[in-house]
């Protein structure tokens, strides 16, 4: 008895301090550190300046509602310009807005709110302020899928503005496409407009594309016109469809395909 009492005397401080850091480990693996951040927080919390936790979550809140205010400011802005864009039009469109884009499919396709049940229906043609952005091709119940004109599969029967020279628009997966002229040298230059043609049958005549880049008048078997597009593909949010019969010939099959066919007096020989 007198041994443990001695002992006790010599190390109660050390097994004091062990109990204590274990019991305090313990405690701190409980509740995962919680109490040791609040007691730091707690002490602090005098020495650091600024706002309490209160005040920055208020802030925080602040700050996430002017940033929603931004975001429909900008909204409304978007829906202004295609309500103006959309008066100039003739006859009736549908609005819609994307609500799919896959970004492995960028400049292929887009997928809009608007299907059968607004009247969308396969050939309808797909603008926005600008001009051409493609054609409906695909179609459900409430959504439907257009083909965009800078998909390297699609082709737009198209002429220059100026001076009315004919060719064929072919998609390159950007923001700019090509125009083939059929004929070996065509009047046109950098800045010309180009719109769709009267002789294309997926697309109604007349509805601006863009505008030319560069020529290369040397290009074989064709010359060729780099158009920049006049609408804006890489961040379409809205646009308007509008009802359009493509006009097929006898000899031409009846299934949906990507490609804008000419007439024979538009072909190269």
């Amino acid at each position: 008895m007198f041994a443990l009492r001695r002992w006790w005397t010599r190390h109660a401080l050390t097994t004091g301090m062990v109990a204590l850091a274990v019991s305090s480990a313990w405690v701190l693996r409980a509740n995962d550190g919680a109490l040791l951040y609040e007691a730091y927080h707690w002490v602090t919390r005098p020495l650091q300046p600024g706002m309490s936790r209160e005040q920055q979550f208020e802030n925080s809140y602040i700050l996430e509602l002017q940033q929603r205010i931004v975001e429909l400011e900008n909204q409304n802005q978007a829906l202004q310009d295609l309500s103006a864009y959309e008066n100039t039009l003739p006859g009736d469109g549908v609005r819609a807005a994307v609500i799919g884009r896959g970004a492995d499919h960028w400049w292929q396709h887009i997928v809009l709110n608007r299907g059968s049940r607004q009247g969308v229906a396969p050939g309808h043609v797909v603008t926005a302020p600008g001009g051409v952005v493609g054609r409906v091709v695909a179609v459900s119940a409430n959504t439907s899928r257009a083909l965009l004109v800078s998909d390297p599969t699609s082709r737009v029967g198209a002429k220059v503005s100026r001076s009315r020279v004919m060719g064929v628009v072919r998609g390159q997966s950007n923001n700019r496409v090509v125009m083939e002229f059929f004929e070996k040298l065509p009047d046109a230059k950098a800045g010309d407009v180009v719109v769709t043609s009267s002789y294309s049958r997926l697309y109604p005549r007349d509805v601006p594309i863009g505008r030319i880049e560069s020529l290369d008048l040397t290009k074989s078997p064709a010359p060729e016109a780099t158009i920049q597009l006049s609408s804006p593909l890489p961040i379409l949010e809205w646009v308007i469809i509008h009802p359009f019969e493509p006009l097929e010939s006898v000899d031409i099959p009846t299934l949906p395909t990507s490609e804008d066919q000419v007439a024979p007096s538009e072909a190269r020989p």
